[in-house]
C-alpha cells in the first residue's frame, strides 16, 4: 500500500506570486487550493511514451537537480528544497549522488544527503529523483552489487511513498560500454531488485554515450516491466538538432523519455549561457510532454549553476536576485511560468 501525505498547505507568498501568471495549474508545485503536486498527481505511471498521473493523465514535471552531493550537499535540506518549491515552483528535486570523486563508494556517509532529500520531498509534497550518478566510473556494472544494495534499502524504507523516482544509472559512457553489453543487463538486475520491494514507483534507466543515445535503447528496450523510462541528457551550448532527432526517433519507436539532467551551458558546465538554444530545447520538451530537471543548484561559479560564486554558503535558501547567476535567473523565470515557452 502506498503512503500518501495529504494536506493543504497555506503559502500566501506563493499564491500571490504564481497564481497571477495565468498558467495551467498542472505546472504549479502547489495549486491555488494549497494542494501539492503529489496530492494532485499521486502515483506516477507510464503509458506509452507519456509520464502520467495516477488517473492516467499525461503530465510534464519540471524541477532542479543538486550538483554532486559530496560538494553541494549543503543544499540537500528542507529549507533549500522548500524554497525551490515555494519561490521557484519546482515539482521535482534530484539528489545527484556521485559514486567516485569523493562520492558514495569512497564516502558512504553521502547517502545521508539523499535521505535528507527524500524526507524533505515527502514532507513538502514533491517528487524526488534518487540518482545513482555513474560518470567517471563509466561502466555501471563496476558497482552493480553496491547499486542493488543501495536501491533495495531505499525501496524498503521509502518505496511505499509515491514521491520516489529511482534513477539507476546517470551517464554510462565509453566506447566499450554498450547498451546490450553492459547497460541493459545492469538495468535489468537493478530493476529486478527494486521491483522485489517496490512494484510501482518510476524507474529511469541511463542510455549510452552519456545518456544521449536514446535511439539505441529504443531498438532493444527492457521487456516485461512497467513504469520504466529512459533518460536523455543535453547541454544547450553543445547539443542541438542532431540530438533532438535522436529523441524523436526514440519516441517514434515507443521509448518513454525523461530528461533528468540538462544545462543552459555547454557540456563542461561552462562556455557561456545559451538562452536562445535553451528555449528551443524547452519548446521541444513541452511539445512532447517530456519532463525535465535542470543542472544544477551550486555556488561553485560554473555557468550552468544557478547561484553565483560563494552565494548562500550555508545552504539556507531565500536567495536574492544578486545571488542568482544568469542561468539561475532564467530557469527561475521558466519554472515560475514568467517566460512563455511556445
Amino acid at each position: 500500500m502506498k503512503i500518501r501525505i495529504i494536506g493543504f498547505v497555506i503559502l500566501p507568498v506563493l499564491m500571490m506570486s504564481l497564481s497571477g501568471c495565468g498558467t495551467d495549474e498542472k505546472f504549479l508545485a502547489v495549486d491555488k487550493k494549497g494542494k501539492t503536486v503529489v496530492d494532485r498527481f499521486g502515483q506516477l505511471q507510464v503509458n506509452g511514451t507519456k509520464l502520467c498521473t495516477e488517473a492516467g493523465k499525461p503530465i510534464q514535471l519540471r524541477g532542479m537537480s543538486s550538483h554532486g552531493l559530496q560538494w553541494a550537499g549543503k543544499y540537500a535540506n528542507e529549507d533549500v528544497i522548500g524554497w525551490l518549491r515555494d519561490d521557484w515552483n519546482i515539482q521535482v528535486w534530484r539528489a545527484a549522488m556521485y559514486l567516485t570523486q569523493g562520492g558514495y563508494i569512497e564516502n558512504p556517509v553521502i547517502k545521508e544527503k539523499v535521505i535528507n532529500s527524500i524526507e524533505a520531498a515527502i514532507k513538502l509534497g514533491i517528487y524526488v529523483i534518487v540518482d545513482w550518478h555513474v560518470l567517471s566510473d563509466k561502466n555501471p556494472q563496476v558497482y552493480q552489487t553496491k547499486a542493488i544494495e543501495f536501491f533495495t534499502d531505499i525501496a524498503q524504507k521509502y518505496g511505499s511513498y509515491p514521491n520516489i523516482i529511482y534513477e539507476i544509472c546517470n551517464e554510462p559512457n565509453g566506447k566499450d560500454v554498450t547498451w546490450a553489453g553492459q547497460i541493459k543487463p545492469y538495468a535489468e538486475a537493478v530493476i529486478g531488485a527494486i521491483r522485489s520491494v517496490d512494484p510501482d514507483n518510476l524507474i529511469i534507466v541511463g542510455t549510452p554515450n552519456w545518456s544521449q543515445d536514446v535511439d539505441v535503447a529504443a531498438l532493444d528496450p527492457i521487456k516485461g516491466e512497467k513504469n520504466i523510462m529512459y533518460t536523455l541528457h543535453f547541454y544547450a551550448g553543445t547539443h542541438g538538432e542532431e540530438l533532438r532527432k535522436k529523441a524523436e526517433k526514440a519516441l517514434d519507436l515507443g521509448l518513454p523519455i525523461f530528461v533528468t539532467e540538462w544545462g543552459t551551458s555547454d557540456a563542461s558546465g561552462g562556455g557561456g549561457v545559451y538562452l536562445d538554444k535553451s528555449k528551443i530545447w524547452l519548446s521541444f520538451l513541452k511539445k512532447h510532454q517530456i519532463s525535465w530537471v535542470n543542472w544544477s543548484v551550486t555556488n561553485k561559479g560554473e555557468e550552468s549553476g544557478v547561484l553565483v560564486y560563494n552565494a548562500d554558503r550555508e545552504g539556507k535558501g531565500h536567495w536574492k536576485e544578486t545571488d542568482l547567476s544568469e542561468s539561475g535567473r532564467f530557469i527561475r523565470q521558466v519554472l515560475r511560468n514568467e517566460i512563455r515557452i511556445p
